[in-house]
């Protein structure tokens, strides 16, 4: 087991105001799990008494609609927290967290979490900055579903995918979403995002391998997204 002291996944998160006592703590309390492709970390209404940080691998938060649908509100990447919120407002989650690959992630008791937040004012600084950061989000993500077309919504979620998580060697986006969490993350129908990646391909913005996909006109595509 990785000390938290010598993990630099630390440096990403709000865990980085923990000074070398308190981290010593951390990993006498923390445990690490491997977390398989298309596993449930948790689900949307269960209390985790405590926060997941992300040491390697990309998740996805999904919100269940009336429609029984799932909706993709946020990817998570390697060095963020998850559980920040239900911790401290003392609720229930209320997304579910599934991989999209597989991951390696470390959980941190509540209790211990809260004895940091208590003595700590950096870190409980740091932890309310993210959850602020959270809030923003979710505000303009709200406000793009209203006001942004389909195809802008596209547009803008192929640009953020490129800048969050790269590209591979082969100029694909690193990160491989099936067409259907595409769909989710910008609030549309398969059949339609689809039909969208198609017309894209079509004059040039993109080229589609298989699954895959390439960015070929950034420039193209920021018009469109802004």
């Amino acid at each position: 087991m990785s000390k938290c002291e010598q993990c630099i996944i630390r440096e990403f998160s709000s865990l980085k105001a923990l000074n070398k006592e308190e981290l010593v703590k951390l990993s006498d309390c923390k445990t690490s799990h491997t977390i398989k492709k298309g596993d449930v970390i948790f689900e949307e209404g269960d209390t985790i008494n405590g926060i997941y940080c992300i040491k390697d691998g990309v998740c996805k938060l999904t919100k269940l609609s009336p429609n029984g649908k799932d909706h993709i509100v946020k990817l998570i990447k390697k060095g963020e927290l998850l559980g920040q919120r239900s911790m401290i407002s003392d609720e229930a989650v209320n997304l579910s967290a599934i991989a999209l690959e597989d991951m390696e992630v470390c959980f941190i008791p509540k209790s211990e979490v809260m004895g940091f937040f208590d003595k700590n004012n950096q870190f409980s600084m740091n932890v309310m900055k993210t959850i602020c950061g959270d809030l923003k989000e979710a505000d303009d993500h709200m406000v793009n579903l209203a006001q942004k077309t389909v195809k802008e919504r596209l547009a803008e979620t192929l640009l953020y995918l490129l800048n969050t998580f790269g590209k591979n060697n082969d100029n694909t986006l690193k990160i491989q979403l099936s067409r259907e969490e595409l769909a989710s993350m910008i609030g549309t129908a398969t059949e339609s995002c689809i039909r969208l990646l198609s017309e894209f391909n079509k004059i040039g913005l993109i080229e589609l391998s298989g699954k895959k996909i390439i960015l070929k006109d950034i420039n193209g595509l920021k018009k469109i997204a802004d």
